[in-house]
């Protein structure tokens, strides 16, 4: 059996997800991160993309994290993220950045929107393509 550590991640609304993981891979600034346990202590700054712990050498939970911070110590991993988004939202996510779109798709091409709107809008279309591209794997 592979040596376990333990898993927080948190976003700025709550605790998401606590957890035991065999390894977990995790979008940073510098590419993505395989983290076993004993890994060497750390911290990084995360980039948007997907987050995928494993157990048993099975994916048990996927999840988009947007920007934030990791914290490695060698038995704990502390995932700090502005936005969590498990993968069981994203076709909820998706549908709704769709609809609105639509709706709004005059009023989007035609006037300046505020930077968080614009940023939503981007993150559901970001969310799309990497619910499809894992769809590829």
């Amino acid at each position: 059996m592979a040596m376990r550590f333990h898993v927080d991640i948190v976003s700025s609304e709550s605790r998401i997800y606590s957890g035991q993981s065999d390894e977990i891979i995790v979008p940073t600034q510098q590419g993505e991160l395989g983290i076993y346990a004993r890994h060497a202590p750390l911290i990084g700054f995360l980039k948007p993309g997907f987050l995928r712990i494993f157990l048993g050498k099975k994916e048990k939970h996927s999840m988009f994290v947007s920007s934030g911070f990791i914290e490695v110590q060698p038995h704990v991993v502390t995932i700090l993220s502005d936005l969590v988004i498990r993968s069981e939202e994203f076709d909820a996510a998706a549908a709704k950045a769709a609809r609105y779109i639509g709706e709004h798709k005059n009023e989007i091409n035609k006037q300046a929107i505020n930077k968080e709107l614009a940023l939503q809008i981007k993150l559901y279309r970001m969310l799309g393509d990497i619910k499809q591209s894992k769809k590829g794997l």
